[in-house]
């Protein structure tokens, strides 16, 4: 627990007399593979966090959403999942570039359920993954270095409802996103998007809120 804990921990532990039980709780949730249970887990998710550090020393925390089984197990030390098409920024790509450690978060809000993991980080476009997700543009491996179980009790239980319709499907071409017809983007989208406001027409960033508001964008 040498690795996990540093002194800004152990002040804690120490202050509230956890110090003992923080090293027993180590001792037997955190793991350096995944098991069977896990890797079902993580394999039946169409979501998860993922959290990593830019140029500045910032944690950027981020949602990753697919469809369930998008994140791929290897290996029992080994995850891979899609870059999708975003809003262009590569917050999270970019910061993997200069800083490879990564932390990932799955929530199950329905049963309830949490699972961490720590790693590092590599991106690929010549993966030979690219093939197996529709409408990758890059592929994420991650070489585990921690995971454990975080207990679930203050999970907020929720219903899953339907999975998103921007997804990429096979065979099922996902409509075009609504902040690509923003009027204000038009002249610094790439010109392979510029036809979605020519088709549908732009709006003001004030009526793309509204979309957002109503659930519609």
């Amino acid at each position: 627990m040498n690795q996990l804990y540093g002194q800004q921990h152990l002040a804690l532990q120490d202050r509230f007399e956890t110090r003992d039980l923080a090293e027993r709780v180590g001792e037997i949730i955190v793991k350096t593979e995944l098991d069977e249970n896990h890797q079902m887990f993580i394999k039946t998710r169409d979501m998860f966090f993922l959290t990593t550090i830019d140029h500045r020393g910032f944690p950027t925390c981020s949602y990753k959403g697919g469809a369930p089984g998008f994140v791929k197990v290897l290996d029992s030390n080994t995850l891979a999942f899609p870059s999708y098409d975003g809003n262009g920024m590569y917050l999270s790509l970019g910061n993997m570039t200069a800083n490879n450690k990564v932390g990932l978060l799955f929530i199950d809000f329905e049963t309830p359920h949490r699972i961490r993991i720590h790693g590092t980080a590599t991106i690929d476009s010549h993966d030979p993954l690219m093939n197996e997700f529709c409408g990758a543009e890059l592929i994420v491996r991650i070489s585990i270095t921690e995971t454990f179980v975080n207990c679930p009790r203050y999970i907020h239980r929720y219903q899953r409802i339907q999975s998103s319709r921007y997804v990429p499907q096979p065979l099922c071409p996902a409509p075009p996103p609504q902040w690509k017809r923003i009027d204000a983007l038009q002249d610094a989208l790439p010109e392979r998007d510029k036809c979605i406001a020519e088709n549908l027409g732009t709006i003001t960033p004030e009526q793309y809120g509204e979309l957002v508001i109503k659930g519609k964008a």
